[in-house]
């Protein structure tokens, strides 16, 4: 049995896993210790599951395409004084299958069974096939 949880979120406003790439690299998600972070309102219950070896889960365009290890998880206050949790991530982005995920607000968690694998290492410089062909494949099961 496993036991670590990992974290599924939609990548909003964002085309493409390298879409995603490009906005953490240049967007003010990158603090002091160079590290992209995803600041969300909420404080996962499970945290220690999680950081036991989770990972997030981006939706991107209806699918999960990519994963990036948690590092921890950081109390931050905003502007409007209001304690939230920076989810603080590894830089590096793991293409996975594929698999299909309608719209949610927030974030969610996502047994490590339930997961995508992470695409072959040859796999992951392939050209991506059209947004289109992807969903399709996904909603039928093919990965």
């Amino acid at each position: 049995m496993d036991n670590f949880i990992h974290l599924v979120k939609l990548s909003v406003g964002t085309d493409s896993v390298e879409d995603l790439v490009a906005w953490q690299e240049t967007a003010p998600s990158r603090y002091q210790d160079g590290l992209p972070r995803h600041v969300t309102r909420m404080w996962p219950k499970r945290s220690a599951e999680i950081l036991a070896g989770g990972s997030i889960y981006w939706v991107i365009k209806g699918l999960i395409q990519a994963r990036q290890k948690i590092l921890r998880l950081d109390e931050v206050t905003g502007q409007d004084g209001i304690r939230r949790c920076a989810i603080v991530l590894d830089p590096h982005l793991f293409q996975t299958e594929t698999a299909p995920k309608r719209p949610f607000q927030g974030w969610r968690y996502l047994k490590p069974g339930d997961a995508p694998r992470d695409l072959a290492k040859g796999r992951a410089s392939e050209a991506a096939l059209p947004l289109e062909l992807t969903q399709a494949l996904a909603e039928i099961g093919v990965r």
